[in-house]
Parts: C-alpha cells; structure tokens; sequence
C-alpha cells in the first residue's frame, strides 16, 4: 500500500515526540508499504514566528508573513528526515517548492491548484520515507505560499489524492471522530466510521478534528482518511463515502460554535437586489456571513438578519453603517454578540421525519431560547445564548441517545 502519514503540531511537539513519529513511519515502511509523512510545525511555533513579525510591524506584508511562517514546517521536516537516519531508516525531506505544491497567490490563505508528485515518487523508488512539509506551497510566480490554520490537513489529503494513495492517516492528540466533544460530554463515544458529507458539515461547524478543505479533498478524489491518535495504536475513523449503514443513524454528532454574533438591519427597502447590495461590502472585506434570515413587513419594507463571527461584529457594523442612509440608517442596525450556534449532525436525517421538532422539544425542555434556526438535508443549526451553549449540547447527545453503543 501506499500510505500518507499526517503528524500535527502536538504529534511533534519535542524532540522524544519527533522520535516517536520517526519509529512509527519505519514500523510502516517495514510492513511492506510506501510511506509518505506530512508534517506541521512544532506546536506554539507558527503562533512564536507570526510574533515576531508583529514585533516588527502592526500590519504587516502577508507576502513575507508566509515566508516566516513557512520555515515552521521546514525545521520540522528537517528533524524528522534526521530522526528516521538515526533510527536506522532512510528519509529525504521535501518542501512545498520542491514537491512542488502549485497554489494560487492568496498569501495566508491560498488554496492548492495542482501538486507535481514526480519528487515525492522518486523517493519512494529509492527506498526513503518521504518527509514532506505541510501548510505550504508556492505560486506560478515562486512565491512562497501559506495555506491557512489546518493547511497541513489539507496538504496531506491532496498529496494523498496526487499519488492516489491507499489511505491518508491524520494522527493527533485524539483518537478519532466523537459524537460530541469529550471535554463537554463525558458519554461521547467515538464514531467508527462516518461519511465525508458529515464530517465537513462537523468541520464547518467548529469541530476541529479535521480541516474542512482536507475533507473537501477526500470526497473530491475519495481518498479514504483514517483519524487516529499519534500516542497509541487504536483504530480510529475512518472518513468515506456515505454506505446504506449510515442512514440508519438518524444524528452521528452534536457540535457549537461559541462565538457567534447576530446583526439585523430593520426597514430596508424591499426590492430586488436588496441583499446583494448589503451582503457586497461585507464580502469584499472577507467577512463571511452565515444564517440569513429574512422577514417582510409592511409598507414595502423588509427586515434582513445575519450571523457572523462576533470577532467580525465591529468591523462589519462599522461598514453597514459607512454604507449610506439610502441603504439603512446607523439607528436601525441592531447587533447582538455572545452567541453559539448548536448543531445536529447526520445522514440518517435525508429518511427520518421529525428531527427538528425533536431537537426544538429538547432545547425547549431546558428553557433555552432559539434565535435563529438554519438547516440543510442532513443538518439543523440553531442559533441561541453562548451560555447555554454547553447545556445545549449535552441535552442533545443524551435526547438523540448518542451515548449508547
């Protein structure tokens, strides 16, 4: 077989962790296989080098923000291709350049286009581990590119699908997938396999297993991801296409997101358009809205609400309101911060009627308010205070009886 190993932060954290990663790749060559380690930057020192670019300047250039950030993962995967030689193996260390990982220009945030496997597969035809670096890449023109917070996920999953592999393996300081977070539901049981519609739905609602581009991968070129703990040998889960089995879990995993804020312009002009011309100034900032809920009123007038990430609150009402009378005055913009969004997760929901009203009963049992409600074929999201959010979710893994085996 062919198989991606991908190590995060944590995974190699020290130098005896490193090691660990290092034994663990050879135990996989030594059965026979082909073996491909992606690798993150030790964990703190992407957050260490970003600071010192903010010692030298308040904004600085994202173009040489990613020149920094990038050597995080260099030096790793330099100490990880020594640790295999001094364990007896044989590795060879490839950055994004010479892997060559083509991404667009959109410095911290850049999305692959394409990835050129002849290096990686020359290595592997000489009998090395290749030790390939994560969260990086470089443009048409040799920039150096960055691919945003989880981009080693992502970089894994496309390499993976580059060389058609049997299976990308994410190690991390989790064993798996839960149906909730452990931290905040002790009968959280973990999920042995799951369906890539699910998990990016669990990913964009802010479980954080998996980043949500590396699950967009897997299901693009089905490439089978195995989430598993870097500290033992337990299996984990396994994301795949959706099976006949999964519809019979009516929800597979309850999520939140804490900080969520909601805005509602009152009186707008309702007419076409409408909402392109207030939602347009937001995007061109790259503020990303969410729940959009609109209600008509009388006289030709209509209330427009959203949510947002409530990091994004004062930026985005400071745009509303720079936007003119003509679209909606200063006093009739409304916010509200301190909000979460809960969800339900799960396949099962395409041929089982009466979730929602399940999920509206158990939230109402515990007195919790619902603001705002969002759903899609196989999720429902409800927007309420982020203080009952912890309430909300362990009210729903019990009522969707998610605990039992």
């Amino acid at each position: 077989m062919l198989i991606v190993q991908k190590f995060g932060g944590t995974s190699v954290g020290t130098i005896d962790r490193i090691r660990n990663v290092a034994r663990r790749a050879i135990a996989t060559q030594q059965q026979g296989h082909d073996v491909v380690v992606v690798v993150s930057a030790m964990s703190g020192e992407t957050n260490r080098l970003l600071g010192l670019a903010q010692q030298i300047s308040s904004i600085p250039d994202e173009r040489e923000l990613d020149v920094i950030a990038s050597t995080g993962e260099q030096v790793t995967v330099g100490l990880l291709a020594l640790a295999i030689h001094a364990e007896g193996g044989k590795a060879s260390s490839l950055l994004g350049h010479q892997v060559r990982i083509l991404t667009d220009s959109a410095f911290a945030r850049a999305r692959i286009q394409d990835i050129d496997d002849k290096s990686v597969r020359e290595t592997l035809r000489a009998g090395k581990i290749a030790v390939v670096a994560g969260f990086q890449g470089v443009d048409k023109d040799g920039n150096i590119t960055t691919l945003g917070r989880g981009g080693s996920d992502t970089s894994a999953v496309a390499v993976a699908a580059a060389l058609k592999a049997d299976v990308c393996e994410i190690y991390t300081d989790v064993d798996g997938v839960y149906t909730a977070d452990p931290n905040v539901v002790r009968s959280a049981r973990k999920v042995s396999r799951i369906s890539y519609e699910e998990m990016l739905e669990l990913a964009s609602l802010g479980a954080k297993v998996l980043q949500i581009r590396s699950v967009e991968f897997g299901m693009k070129y089905q490439v089978p991801i195995h989430v598993r703990s870097s500290f033992n040998d337990n299996e984990g889960t396994w994301v795949v296409p959706e099976e006949k089995s999964m519809e019979a879990v009516v929800v597979s995993g309850v999520t939140a997101t804490r900080d969520e804020a909601k805005v509602t312009l009152s009186g707008l002009i309702d007419k076409p358009g409408i909402q392109a011309q207030v939602l347009r100034p937001l995007a061109q900032a790259g503020i990303v809205v969410d729940v959009i809920v609109q209600a008509h009123i009388q006289n030709g007038r209509t209330n427009l609400t959203f949510t947002l990430p409530g990091s994004d609150l004062a930026r985005a009402k400071d745009i509303l309101s720079k936007a003119g009378a003509d679209l909606c005055p200063p006093e009739q913009i409304k916010t509200e911060e301190n909000l979460s969004k809960v969800s339900v997760v799960g396949v099962g929901m395409r041929s089982h009627a009466g979730v929602a009203l399940k999920m509206f009963e158990i939230l109402a049992a515990d007195n919790i308010h619902i603001h705002l409600i969002s759903t899609s074929e196989i999720k429902i999201s409800c927007i309420i205070e982020a203080k009952y959010a912890e309430l909300a979710v362990r009210s729903l893994h019990d009522g969707f009886g998610l605990g039992q085996a």
